[in-house]
């Protein structure tokens, strides 16, 4: 079929989609026709186009918990149909109490053993743990409890439903990139004796259009990085720009937003080249001025001023080259934000804070110095660069970021959310790291790890334990961040979350992004393979 076929026919299922979750709302349907039809548009990846007649469901619902009437219906509720709302709402940024969760203890306080036989319950009691919060022992406890019986019980099953609880251990639908749940669930609602063929052939079209599209944008910007050529002139630095452009993808998908997939893509890929600067080449008689030209980085203005290109002439001739790129990709920017002229103060200020992050840590390198995990943390939470990322993904959302958005960004003391992310991508990253060939090969930077080890006197195993327990309170962060009321507009919040997936899925099994193996099979299957119905 013709793409313009296909956007015809996706407009024409989107009518019908909208149609059937007005009705449902309207219409006296069970809870559970209204949370499965929710649940399956999300996970099928097209909940984007219909985001008002989510919401307004699921507030209709939240606002329905409170009314006495409703809440004696929902005691009758099984395991299943509770988990699912309650994680509905919550992703939807709703306060829904983890109280409901009470009836299915015994005595004692412990959740019933005979929930175990409840798969579809207590898969979505394990998701629903995914949304817990500082404070909710009862889902502390329901994680511990599902994980325990889910993996247990894991062969004694065959497919599908082997495969929908190994895929939910593994990549639960918080955690997990969109575009990678919609793969995978397209397969499994197939399946489903009761699915919406016309929500199923949606989610199909559209996956399979929006890959198409992917596939043009890698091809041009793997043009673009062989025209840039980097690696000719300098072998040391890493060649990953597929990877960089898998890292947006996760961020942006949707098909309006390819410029900006294509700007920051490019600036993934500088920043992995100024990274191995710092980390494997410059001497610090080269980093020192090479830092002080970024910190020098002026704001174009009409008529517009170049960076200090003098700052240029004492560097050597690969570190020009790396200058120069990021200038013109800052003007690239800044034309992008045409009309928020603000913008690019804000994408130099992160670009900056992560440099002398850069610097510091190469400074302990030539020094061969391991820090203290007190003295690390601070540098390598900037190192991550979550402040540069956030700002590039708000200025990504067009007219629906403002001036204070931006500056919430780089409020003093740093947002929750903002050193949340810091936190899962910097720890997870050194985890990975530290478990390396390349750590093995004697190129030591200091990490978390070794950081944790040498403060506590701990052991290997005692450390990544103690540093894995932080991600996992950084996602409790998170999730309280993004209830209501937020304190900056919810779409943004939700393009942290996804920038937070990215870095979950970059480095959950290792460094995928520097053993680009880790990735390979994700890639395949999100950029080069369509969905064909099996």
């Amino acid at each position: 079929m013709e793409n313009k076929k296909v956007s015809e026919k996706i407009l024409e299922l989107k009518k019908e989609v909208k149609r059937n979750i007005i009705e449902v709302n309207d219409s006296v349907k069970s809870p559970s026709e209204k949370l499965e039809l929710i649940d399956a548009i999300q996970r099928l990846g097209v909940s984007y186009y219909f985001e008002k007649e989510i919401e307004a469901v699921l507030l209709q619902m939240y606002n329905n918990l409170h009314d006495y009437d409703d809440q004696k219906c929902c005691d009758d509720d099984g395991l299943y149909i509770v988990a699912l709302r309650f994680r509905l709402l919550r992703q939807q940024g709703h306060n829904a109490s983890s109280d409901v969760f009470n009836k299915f203890k015994n005595n004692e306080g412990k959740f019933e053993n005979s929930l175990a036989s409840d798969i579809r319950g207590m898969l979505n009691l394990y998701e629903a743990a995914q949304l817990r919060v500082h404070g909710e022992k009862i889902l502390d406890d329901a994680f511990i409890f599902t994980t325990t019986h889910l993996e247990s019980i894991a062969s004694q099953l065959s497919s599908p439903l082997l495969d929908q609880v190994n895929h939910s251990l593994k990549h639960p639908i918080r955690k997990s990139l969109q575009r990678r749940e919609a793969r995978h669930y397209m397969s499994m609602y197939h399946q489903d004796a009761s699915h919406s063929e016309i929500l199923l052939t949606l989610a199909k079209l559209d996956f399979n259009l929006l890959q198409k599209m992917h596939q043009k944008e890698l091809s041009d910007i793997t043009r673009w990085w062989k025209d840039f050529d980097y690696r000719s002139k300098q072998s040391f630095s890493r060649d990953r720009i597929v990877e960089c452009y898998f890292w947006t993808l996760g961020v942006f998908f949707e098909a309006q937003n390819s410029r900006i997939r294509m700007i920051i893509t490019k600036l993934i890929a500088i920043l992995t080249i100024i990274d191995d600067i710092y980390d494997s080449f410059g001497t610090l008689e080269e980093l020192e001025p090479f830092t002080e030209a970024i910190e020098r980085f002026t704001t174009r203005l009409y008529p517009f001023t170049r960076w200090d290109i003098c700052a240029v002439d004492q560097l050597p001739e690969y570190m020009k080259l790396c200058y120069k790129a990021l200038l013109d990709l800052y003007i690239e920017i800044e034309e992008f934000s045409k009309g928020r002229s603000y913008c690019v103060g804000y994408a130099k200020k992160g670009l900056q804070k992560q440099v002398r992050a850069y610097f510091h840590e190469a400074k302990w390198l030539h020094q061969k110095h391991i820090p203290m995990l007190d003295e690390y943390m601070p540098i390598g939470l900037n190192n991550a660069g979550s402040f540069l990322l956030i700002v590039m993904a708000f200025i990504g959302m067009g007219d629906g970021v403002t001036k204070d958005s931006l500056d919430w960004v780089f409020t003093d003391p740093e947002p929750k959310m903002v050193r949340s992310m810091s936190i899962v991508g910097r720890v997870m990253n050194d985890i990975a790291y530290h478990k390396s060939d390349q750590r093995r090969s004697g190129h030591i930077v200091a990490s978390a790890v070794e950081c944790h080890m040498k403060q506590y006197g701990s052991t290997e195993q005692d450390a990544i334990d103690e540093l894995s327990q932080q991600v996992s309170d950084a996602w409790k962060d998170l999730n309280e961040e993004c209830l209501y009321p937020t304190t900056i507009p919810m779409p943004l919040l939700m393009r942290v979350i996804d920038l937070v997936r990215v870095n979950h899925e970059m480095y959950s099994e290792g460094d995928g992004f520097t053993q680009g193996m880790l990735l390979k099979d994700l890639l395949v299957s999100l950029l080069i393979n369509p969905y064909i119905d099996t």
